[in-house]
């Protein structure tokens, strides 16, 4: 069973609601960070992303995780973020590109992490799992959400959908045209205990998003029972939950600086030689994600698409053993037969010849990149099913690195929870 809890989050008060929220830390770099803190220096990112503002400072100093402590009491004295006068849950509202996601803001424990109550389907790194940890604890909150899913029996999503309509926000930022984030309050205690009761009855969630936040939480608390520092609300971390079928999922595209030792003719040659079929485009809409596949048949395919030298290639084959649920994706048989076994990229982790691009931004956006000169190959992935994430997280399997870009992207600062 999914056990949730109330909390009263910190939220920018009402005049600053369109300021304060900001994209989260972990998608922007430190320099990109400061441009937007100078353009607007309410956002949250002077909390989430201290070294922004500290530059001459190692990121990993403790005056910078200091600092971001310092910021936040000081939205707090300052009346710009405020506490809610008692506990609740917050119905999260977002809408991209014309369609509506809607979530439940609430605290999860870490021990349902511990136990696996709380799936993940990704590794974490310590590097940036430790970050996250001495941020929590410095600043004594969770700042960012972790993304969970959950299978819905089917009465839940409609039952919190129903919360909100025909009521007010009690936070709306618009982040760019069309993009649109709100927080709705829910304090009504006969509510309050049948969303308890509805995930009562769901034996399981999945990160979605947040495996770092989420992992750092549980360091937290651990940490802060051998310290003797523990109190009640350092054992949960906040999170959002969304119904799985109600979200949004991309592929994760690769860019390679450089095609090593091959010419464009001689890497269709190796692919060829290696049992993949290769068929080139004469013409795509760059507008969209992905590319529709030529590849098709009952039997499953992998199916990727390069851009190398002004042209489009669908690369496919037929998949050797279905019942792999990892070995079987797309993205592992990319890094083990391509991009390791004829480009000689070893480390999808570290390797500077690899970078990714997430898989909501257009076509187009790797057209340039690659006609720049900047790179090579361009490679767009199709998206992977969410049951088959789902499924390989049941099975305690761990996927490659960027298999998935979920959305909607959650913004920090709407909602905010302490621990201290």
């Amino acid at each position: 069973m999914v056990k949730i809890y109330r909390f009263a989050a910190v939220r920018p008060g009402q005049q600053y609601s369109e300021k304060i929220p900001s994209v989260p830390y972990d998608v922007v770099t430190a320099e990109e960070a400061r441009e937007c803190i100078e353009k607007n220096p309410l956002s949250f990112l002077r909390v989430s992303r201290p070294d922004a503002e500290l530059p001459e400072i190692p990121p990993n100093d403790d005056r910078v995780y200091q600092r971001a402590r310092e910021v936040f009491e000081g939205m707090l004295a300052d009346g710009q973020m405020q506490r809610d006068p008692e506990p609740g849950m917050y119905v999260y509202r977002a809408v991209q590109d014309g369609e509506e996601f809607i979530g439940l803001v609430c605290c999860v424990a870490t021990e349902d992490y511990e136990n696996r109550r709380i799936r993940r389907h990704e590794l974490t790194r310590y590097d940036k799992e430790e970050d996250r940890t001495r941020h929590i604890d410095a600043v004594g909150a969770n700042t960012g959400l972790v993304f969970l899913l959950y299978r819905d029996p089917g009465e839940i999503y409609p039952y919190i959908r129903s919360l909100i309509d025909g009521a007010e926000p009690d936070g709306s930022t618009t982040i760019s045209p069309g993009v649109l984030h709100q927080i709705y309050r829910v304090t009504d205690e006969a509510t309050l205990s049948h969303l308890e009761e509805l995930f009562a009855a769901v034996p399981a969630t999945y990160i979605a998003d947040g495996h770092h936040r989420a992992k750092a939480a549980v360091n937290v608390a651990e940490r802060r029972r051998n310290e003797g520092r523990f109190t009640e609300e350092a054992g949960k971390f906040m999170v959002v939950l969304f119904a799985h079928d109600r979200v949004r999922i991309h592929g994760y595209s690769r860019l390679v600086r450089d095609l090593g030792n091959y010419t464009l003719p001689g890497l269709i040659g190796a692919l060829l030689k290696s049992g993949w079929n290769i068929r080139p485009y004469e013409e795509i809409d760059t507008t969209g994600y992905h590319i529709p596949p030529l590849a098709a048949g009952d039997a499953p395919v992998h199916v990727m698409h390069f851009y190398m030298e002004k042209t489009w290639y669908e690369v496919s084959r037929p998949v050797a053993d279905p019942s792999d649920l990892v070995g079987s994706l797309d993205v592992s048989v990319l890094q083990k037969e391509i991009l390791e076994g004829i480009l000689g990229i070893t480390d999808p982790r570290g390797d500077p010849r690899l970078h990714y691009m997430g898989g909501a931004k257009p076509l187009s956006g790797l057209e340039r990149l690659v006609d720049s000169g900047e790179y090579a190959l361009a490679i767009a992935m199709q998206p992977v099913e969410v049951e088959t994430v789902l499924a390989i997280a049941d099975a305690d399997g761990v996927m490659p690195p960027k298999s998935t870009w979920f959305e909607p992207k959650l913004l920090s600062g709407l909602v905010v929870h302490t621990i201290d």
